[in-house]
Order: C-alpha cells, then structure tokens, then sequence
C-alpha cells in the first residue's frame, strides 16, 4: 500500500507591500465580495449565537451601501495580484467624525502588517475629507483587533483591565492631525 502523500497547507507568496494596490469601490463591486463573505463567517465563527443566530448578516447589514460612498464614506480594498486581501470603510459618524467600519483582512493574509496599511489608508482619506476624528468599535472577541488599534494610538474607551466580555463593543477613538 502506498502512503498517502502529506497534505500541507497553501501560504501565500510574500508580500511586496510596494505592489498593492489600493482601490476605493462602491459595496456592490464584486472586489468587495471577498471582504463581506469572510466577515460574515469570522463573525458567526467568534461569536456563534452570542447575539443571536442571523446577528452578522444584520451587522454587515445594518447600513446602507451609500454611506459608505463620497464624499463623506468610503469603502477601500487593498489587492494584491489582483487579488482583494484586506479592506475596510468608513462613514460619517457626526460633522467631525468619522466611524471606521469592516476592517478586515483575508484569513490568508493575516500577520503581515496589512491591517496597518488599511488604517493608514483609511485615516488618510478620512483626513482628506475634512475629518478631524475616527471612531470604530470592534468586539470582545477579537483581540487581535484590540491590539492593533492600541497598537495604532487609537485610545479605548474602556477599561482596559475589565473582562471584554462584560463591556460589549470596544469602542477606540483616535484625533486625526489637522492639515
């Protein structure tokens, strides 16, 4: 009988992060697929009925597309080879403030500095836009969320010491630099 060959894991070439390319689309480009499927699953994935069992199709739902279209929203996807690996969008949250939303990178991708590079992204075209100020929340099971926007000088909003789980949403704030 013959062994059975071993089955490894695919990984992804390195990123040449100089060869992303990064592109501000309407939610209903098919590039943004990607991004709303593997949300939908991470979500349900970290959270099973926690809030309910159709809870991330009504998050990813909850508001409409054009919110998230200029001049005061934007949905923006990073590709590389053609191929969309991270993302994120914001919309307007009050007259200075903009609320970061679907920040997210393939499952694939993940550990390589692209949730940096969306934020950064993000941040600048907030700026762009007469922005002085982003909001985002982000769930209690997802530290490695926490980390990078603590990790990115965005400030919490709670404690930092208390149980995640007993606060609901981690809502950060961070001030944009005036231009």
């Amino acid at each position: 009988m013959t062994a059975e060959p071993e089955l490894r894991p695919l990984t992804p070439r390195p990123l040449d992060h100089a060869a992303l390319e990064v592109l501000i689309l309407p939610m209903h480009d098919p590039r943004v697929r990607p991004l709303l499927d593997e949300l939908a699953v991470e979500y349900d994935t970290r959270y099973g009925d926690l809030f309910g069992r159709t809870a991330a199709a009504e998050e990813l739902n909850r508001y409409p597309a054009a919110e998230f279209e200029g001049p005061s929203g934007a949905l923006l996807i990073i590709q590389g080879d053609g191929v969309s690996i991270a993302g994120g969008a914001f919309r307007r949250y009050d007259g200075a403030t903009a609320e970061l939303k679907r920040i997210w990178t393939h499952s694939a991708y993940r550990r390589r500095g692209l949730g940096r590079v969306v934020l950064a992204e993000l941040e600048s075209l907030a700026a762009a836009r007469g922005y002085t100020r982003l909001y985002l929340t982000t769930g209690p099971r997802q530290p490695e969320a926490k980390h990078l926007y603590l990790n990115t000088g965005y400030q919490a909003q709670f404690s930092l010491d208390a149980d995640p789980e007993t606060i609901g949403p981690l809502v950060f704030t961070k001030d944009l630099p005036r231009n």
